[in-house]
């Protein structure tokens, strides 16, 4: 090798940008379909704020797959969780909630969600060192031993709380919209999105700018490398896992905000959605779950506005799609 060539720059990996125009390719066609720009930005702003809610509340499954390699069906348990916790903290301070003032509406949701994810993240430690250690790297295991898992706090959630559904009413601030001409954008959507943001660009960074993220990664390449300079690997995971915990505990309060209710089978429909957009993005891949949860959402919403009849099968329909054209995901970071 010359000396010329031992210092030419490194050649970057091609940018794949097919997956991230997907989105504005689907918004820009649903315009003439839906006829007028109103309906249009104001479906489209609902389509982001619902994908910001379920890419917080998939991306630490992907997560967990992806750096870890554990298939976790008791996903949903850490959601329903989160929310019920929420509850515990609202109840008390009602009259705080329905104040008008944002700053104390604020006041007290930033300690229920932190409070439901330190709760949901604790779980994730317990479900870890219980059902999870003992199977690592055997997914039929891992299915049963987390869905069993799952059946087991939705039962125990029934026998705190019970059956019935407990309300959970936006914040007064929080309620009504914005109105820009004659575009309505609800002040709790604007808020989901974000959060959402945020969210993602903390993981990307961490897993892309510090060092943590670079053991973490280099945990999943070569573990035994990783131990043999002095790192416990296996504390990195459960680390790993215990922030996918509280991402969907904090996603199982958001998501309880904006059906203004709580019920202890709310993780059943939700599980099945994740999934989904898992999948799409690709198995392990952050990138591709925020885009396919913001794809499920738009599809979701277009196709209920237009054909409200195959709202119910939308998902399932964009999946196969992708699936045709990708069989991999968006974007696959795994041959598994």
């Amino acid at each position: 090798m010359t000396d010329l060539a031992a210092s030419d720059p490194l050649p970057k990996p091609k940018r794949d940008l097919a997956p991230i125009l997907l989105p504005l390719a689907l918004a820009l066609l649903m315009i003439p379909l839906i006829g007028s720009t109103s309906p249009w930005l104001t479906l489209t702003v609902a389509s982001l704020a619902m994908g910001m809610m379920i890419f917080i509340m998939a991306s630490g499954l992907t997560l967990v797959f992806g750096l870890m390699d554990v298939l976790n069906f008791g996903h949903g348990a850490f959601i329903a969780v989160g929310a019920y916790v929420a509850t515990l903290v609202l109840a008390p301070f009602a009259a705080s909630i329905q104040a008008d003032s944002l700053w104390m509406n604020l006041a007290v949701l930033g300690p229920a969600a932190l409070l439901s994810m330190a709760v949901s993240g604790a779980l994730g430690l317990v479900v870890e060192r219980v059902l999870i250690l003992p199977v690592y790297g055997q997914h039929l295991k891992q299915i049963l031993m987390t869905t069993g898992g799952l059946i087991v706090a939705e039962q125990t959630l029934y026998a705190l709380w019970g059956p019935q559904i407990i309300p959970m009413p936006l914040p007064a601030s929080l309620r009504g919209s914005f109105i820009i001409g004659d575009v309505a954008i609800a002040k709790y959507r604007v808020l989901a999105m974000l959060i959402g943001l945020s969210v993602f660009i903390a993981i990307q960074l961490v897993l892309n700018r510090t060092k943590l993220g670079l053991l973490i990664r280099a945990g999943v390449e070569n573990r035994e490398m990783v131990e043999a300079l002095g790192y416990r690997i296996r504390r990195l995971f459960l680390g790993v896992f215990m922030t996918g915990s509280a991402l969907a505990g904090l996603g199982g309060v958001m998501w309880a905000l904006y059906r203004e209710q709580v019920h202890a089978s709310m993780s059943d429909d939700l599980t099945v959605l994740i999934f989904i957009v898992v999948i799409i993005g690709g198995l392990g891949s952050i990138g591709g779950c925020f885009i396919g949860a913001i794809l499920v959402a738009m599809v979701a919403n277009y196709g209920g506005f237009l054909v409200p009849k195959l709202a119910l099968v939308s998902n399932i329909l964009l999946m196969v799609a992708i699936l045709m054209w990708r069989p991999r995901g968006l974007y696959a970071v795994t041959s598994r």
